[in-house]
């Protein structure tokens, strides 16, 4: 196959970027996104130009990382991670243009590098669980009804690779955030911090500067884990309820 690759190459964080065409020759339809990517830097490096930067780890569909905003998609044309995207989803011929996340709180730091250490801080302010669910040969005491940990587990799937973010127009976090609170709401053993968890993980993707979630869906279409958009519902219902209980004890009225 060959293939011209249109890509956004940028310095750093501060500096203006642009796109950069290359043309490739001989690409196997076998080879996943990342390993053309490989070959091409390969190439770049014995030109003595400087490769292109992207992130990558497991290369397995599990981490998250390899976060490539392609032919106008995130992760590409498939429901998945571009790790797990091979050349014979495309055509002898193509020309692919390849962006990194586009979003305030993910900035590029190189190329298709971003910054999305936003979704850390949002998880670190939701906490951990304090129940004790028992020793390792124990396991959990806890009796759990199974559509409530077939749910809480679908929930877990989110490997917070921010497809979701790329693909909303306003840039939201909502459907990784929903995804975060819901897992821990529908365990027993996440019921003690589960108002206070809510206010503080939509809080801080607030302060993130992530945008608000206007239902367009198109989180639900590219989240290569298929988490669903009934989980913003859910976070929506878990947000409210923990306001509305706030205000109560502020007021006055108690609370629960």
């Amino acid at each position: 196959m060959k293939i011209k690759l249109k890509v956004w190459r940028q310095k750093d964080r501060k500096s203006a970027g642009a796109f950069k065409t290359y043309a490739l020759e001989h690409v196997s339809p076998d080879m996943s996104f990342l390993e053309m990517f490989d070959v091409l830097n390969i190439d770049l490096v014995k030109k003595g130009e400087e490769p292109i930067h992207f992130d990558h780890d497991c290369r397995e569909g599990i981490c998250g990382m390899c976060s490539m905003y392609i032919n106008g998609h995130p992760h590409g044309p498939l429901q998945t991670t571009t790790c797990q995207l091979h050349m014979r989803s495309f055509k002898d011929g193509d020309t692919i243009t390849v962006e990194p996340w586009r979003a305030k709180a993910f900035p590029v730091l190189k190329d298709l590098v971003v910054d999305r250490s936003a979704f850390d801080r949002i998880q670190q302010a939701g906490g951990y669980v304090s129940v004790n669910t028992g020793g390792v040969p124990d396991a959990n005491e806890i009796p759990v009804p199974k559509k409530v940990a077939d749910e809480a587990f679908d929930s877990a799937t989110c490997i917070g690779c921010g497809a979701c973010v790329a693909a909303c127009k306003n840039a939201s976090a909502m459907l990784f955030v929903a995804a975060k609170v819901s897992q821990f709401t529908l365990l027993p053993q996440g019921q003690p911090e589960r108002k206070e968890r809510a206010e503080k993980m939509v809080a801080q993707m607030d302060e993130e500067g992530f945008g608000a979630c206007t239902n367009t869906r198109a989180c639900e279409a590219e989240c290569p884990k298929g988490i669903k958009i009934t989980t913003i519902a859910r976070m929506n219902r878990e947000y409210f309820g923990a306001k509305f209980s706030s205000y109560e004890v502020a007021a006055g009225g108690g609370g629960d």
